[in-house]
């Protein structure tokens, strides 16, 4: 895979990817001790923050991507990165749970205005079969970005200290401004006029569209596997040794980097995305399988086949991924890809929330069944995809005719 995309649009997407999520990989790594043993907040609270976080960018995503569409993409991502830059910097004054909570809705807002215009910015600034392309590269960049972002934290963590902490979080905030200089670059992108008549948020009327964005933030349950059940799973039920699960996360790191963007090929056609969410969920579903015969077995047997499940498991990420960038971009009006993308972001963040609950209860809280079931889950999802595409494809074709025929 190229270090970058050719210069132009994608280059500078790639590069501000990679400044934002250095920040992101600081923060993700460096959160919780930050709330707890600097803020003082208990981890109930830091746990009922983050899922009220999470609730305020679910209901937020579609409205702002609507915002994207009809003032420009660019401009609102812009906005939205200085503000985010700004709620990341207020956390060093948090002292309380209910200033924690006004800082985090601001912050999730903000993050679910970057996302939405991001998709637009990317729909408006790349052409249509370098969209979904364009995605895996800034895929690959971010797992590299938050990579290097946990080492930088680490050293943070090693000091311990309420200095160390507010550092950390003020690289944070200094990485969103960056990647907005970054992004001043792009060429500013037009607001698309809203409809003369219906209604705004056609996106939350979509049915067909909205039953893919369900399938798919269910599927996306898949990736709590590796960093919540699958640790748990070798610690509590395998004899393999607890070293592993830094192998297997390297492993899934690795793949992402280095094969994303050769996984994303073709998937900026509909059919064919949609195809690659079918294979998706049954290559998830056999890493299922995998993981589950993992703990009936020596412990050499388990090894080998903890570290085949992780590698299927990521060919079916890599698939899910690709695919869900094609269909979204796809499958979406011209006029409202803002909204619509943030309509796919709230598929994701359902997934998000679920997840834990989901994937420990059956993984385990009942063992092998329930790895069994998992992967019945996902194979299902994956299965589902193909119809449903196809009847959004109609969709789309029925609601375009009227306005064919009045030209």
């Amino acid at each position: 895979m190229p270090i970058l995309p050719e210069p132009g649009a994608a280059r500078v997407l790639t590069v501000a990817t990679f400044a934002n999520t250095i920040g992101r990989g600081v923060w993700l790594t460096a959160s919780a001790l930050f709330l707890t043993r600097s803020v003082g907040l208990s981890a109930a609270q830091v746990g009922l923050g983050l899922t009220v976080i999470a609730l305020v960018n679910l209901v937020a995503s579609t409205p702002m991507g609507y915002l994207a569409d009809r003032y420009g993409p660019r401009g609102v991502q812009l906005v939205a990165m200085i503000a985010a830059s700004g709620f990341s910097a207020a956390l060093t004054a948090v002292r309380s749970l209910p200033f924690f909570l006004l800082v985090g809705a601001g912050a999730a807002l903000a993050d679910a205005a970057f996302r939405g215009a991001r998709g637009a910015v990317i729909a408006g600034a790349v052409p249509p079969d370098q969209r979904v392309r364009t995605r895996a590269y800034l895929r690959a960049t971010t797992n590299v970005g938050i990579s290097l972002g946990s080492v930088i934290a680490g050293f943070g963590i090693a000091a311990d200290t309420r200095t160390a902490y507010v550092l950390l979080v003020l690289a944070d905030s200094v990485s969103y401004l960056a990647a907005a200089a970054i992004l001043t670059r792009l060429p500013a992108i037009p607001p698309m006029p809203a409809p003369a008549h219906g209604p705004r948020l056609v996106a939350l009327r979509d049915r067909p569209f909205l039953t893919f964005t369900l399938l798919d933030g269910l599927m996306s349950m898949h990736f709590s596997l590796l960093n919540i059940a699958l640790p748990l799973w070798i610690a509590g039920h395998t004899s393999a040794p607890h070293w592993l699960i830094s192998v297997l996360m390297l492993v899934n790191t690795s793949m992402v980097i280095l094969l994303q963007v050769r996984a994303s090929r073709g998937t900026e056609e509909v059919p064919r995305a949609a195809r690659a969410s079918r294979r998706a969920g049954l290559a998830i579903a056999a890493a299922c399988a995998l993981f589950a015969a993992s703990g009936m077995v020596p412990t050499p047997v388990a090894v080998g086949l903890l570290v085949l499940g992780a590698f299927v498991h990521v060919v079916g990420e890599l698939w899910h991924a690709a695919a869900g960038w094609g269909l979204s971009f796809g499958l979406a009006p011209a006029h409202a890809q803002g909204q619509y993308q943030g309509a796919y972001g709230m598929g994701l963040q359902l997934g998000n929330m679920l997840a834990p609950v989901v994937v420990t209860t059956l993984a385990l809280g009942w063992g092998v069944p329930g790895w069994l079931v998992l992967g019945a889950l996902f194979l299902g999802l994956g299965a589902l995809v193909p119809p449903v595409v196809g009847w959004a494809a109609r969709a789309r074709v029925r609601a375009e005719e009227p306005v064919a025929a009045a030209a």
